[in-house]
């Protein structure tokens, strides 16, 4: 996303609204406004984000961080999301396999949390 207060940007709502329409055939995908970009989520948990500027992340833990840095996928402030680097957006069946793995750590880590 962005710093709190930033504007986003006509690119922001384009990409976010592309890759939930990418990801459709995942169950209950959503984009929701926050700190200038777009949270992406499945069944209402954050697993995804798109900045003020329209760049695209996905959540990476060490199942899948390397991956993301073999294709040049760059992290996010200090969070734990990574870029999805063109080549995977551009690819549906790559994208919704690197979202599906993203959507398993977030359950992962919020079933520890409870």
């Amino acid at each position: 996303m962005g710093i709190k207060g930033d504007k986003g940007s006509n690119d922001s709502t384009l990409t976010a609204e592309l890759l939930v329409e990418k990801l459709i055939s995942i169950a209950k995908i959503s984009h929701k406004k926050m700190f200038g970009g777009y949270g992406i989520f499945c069944e209402g948990k954050m697993f995804g984000m798109v900045d003020s500027k329209g760049q695209a992340y996905l959540k990476v833990n060490e199942s899948n961080k390397q991956q993301f840095e073999n294709n040049g996928a760059h992290q996010h402030s200090k969070m734990p999301y990574y870029s999805i680097p063109k080549e995977i957006m551009n690819n549906q069946d790559d994208l919704i396999e690197w979202a599906k793995t993203s959507i398993a750590i977030n359950k992962h880590v919020n079933s520890k949390t409870k």
